[in-house]
Order: C-alpha cells, then structure tokens, then sequence
C-alpha cells in the first residue's frame, strides 16, 4: 500500500506541474497579438517575409525573441523534467545570508511540436513559477529541427519514424548513443530521453549510456546534444 500511495502522490505532483506550465504557456500566447518585434528577424516574419519554422531553420539563424516560436507553432508542447530529489521535479537550493533563509529553484523544461522540433531550457528563479517561466523561455531561444528517417537495417521502410543514422551527445560524465530502431520498436529509453525524444517526434529509436545518469539534468542535455547532432547533417 505505501508503494501505491506513493505512484499516486507523484502522479498527482506532476499534474499540478504540468498544469502551472500550461497555464504559463497561455499567457504568453495571449499576449502574442500585442507583440512588437525587436529583431530584425522578428519584423520579417510580423511583414510575412517568413512564413514558416522550417524555412527559418534553413537560413540558419540565431533565434532572439521567444515569441517567434509561438508564432509558428500553435500546439506547443511542453514537459518539466524531473531533476530533483526524491518526488520534486526541481532542484531547490537554500542559502542563509545576512537578512535570512534565501531559496532558489531550478527547473529544465523540453518543449517540442511531437513533429521535428524540440528545445531544452533551463531556468532559476526565487519562486517556481518563474523558474518554469524562465526555462520556457529558454527553450524556445535554444530549439532545433530533428532530421528523422530510417537507417534500421531490420526495417528500412523510408519512413520518418526513427533516426537515419546513430547519433552521440555527452554532457558531463553522461554519454548517450541513439541508435535507429525497426517499426513498431518504441523507444527503448529512460523516462527523461523518452520525454525528449516524443517531442520531438521519434518514434523508434534504441539508446544506451554511460556515466552518472542520475543526474538527470546532464542526461537530459546529453539526450538534447544527440539530437542536435542529428540537426546539422547535411542532406
């Protein structure tokens, strides 16, 4: 019974965050008709010179603005990934000053539009709402698009549902291998790689890795620099 009560208290904790990061999500988004451009880039896409994602991921630029992202993709997803101890998805550090207790919490957000796009932010603040805030932020400005295919010699069917060829990301002493899986595979992978990897699209994919995985916040970078690899091969 301890064991039950305890999938329920961590089902429920992360339904409340889930649920602050959508209400956060649609406030931005609210404010999207008001929003005035700074960037050079940002007043191309408000004139219409720019008219998609994909076609602004092809000039190779640096996204600045968040708002561009929200611009284009309607449906954004977003998930905070559990980097804490224990039942907390965050990481919550305490410092006693002069004037008192001070506490600052970290949080890592991955956004993605389930198709090709995926991001990985981030953010510290004083309150947990904030921190979420600014981990979305961040995401949005560090997002890449994902080349899929199919380079699984048990498959090889040309569909986009896995990765074509095998891809390596490292982040501290985390390394991580994703590898091309056969339909109907899924993703053979630890809850924070499958996070990642299911917004950004992939279906079948094989992983393994190296290093202190428990820290979930270098594997899930590494997990990020995998796909950014996958992100600039050249067709």
């Amino acid at each position: 019974m301890p064991e039950v009560q305890k999938v329920v208290e961590e089902k429920e904790l992360k339904e409340e965050v889930v649920q602050e990061a959508k209400q956060i999500e649609e406030a931005e988004i609210d404010h999207l008709p008001n929003w005035i451009p700074k960037t050079g880039m940002g007043k191309a896409i408000k004139r219409g010179k720019i008219t998609s994602l994909e076609e602004l991921w092809k000039m190779g630029k640096v996204i600045k603005e968040p708002e561009i992202i929200d611009y284009f993709v309607h449906d954004l997803q977003e998930r905070v990934l559990k980097t804490g101890r224990g039942k907390r998805p965050f990481k919550w550090v305490q410092r006693m000053t002069d004037s008192g207790r001070r506490n600052k919490y970290s949080v890592m957000v991955a956004i993605g539009d389930n198709k090709s796009f995926v991001g990985l932010g981030l953010g510290r603040a004083k309150e947990y709402g904030g921190a979420i805030a600014s981990a979305l932020r961040n995401a949005k400005l560090d997002i890449v698009f994902v080349k899929k295919g199919c380079g699984s010699w048990d498959c090889g069917c040309g569909a986009d549902h896995s990765i074509p060829v095998d891809s390596y990301g490292k982040s501290g002493s985390v390394t991580i291998i994703l590898r091309p899986a056969p339909k109907g595979a899924g993703i053979i992978a630890n809850n924070t790689t499958r996070d990642i990897l299911e917004l950004a699209g992939v279906k079948d994919v094989y992983s393994s890795t190296k290093g202190h995985t428990k820290t979930r916040s270098n594997l899930a970078k590494a997990t990020f620099d995998a796909l950014r690899s996958l992100s600039m091969i050249k067709q």
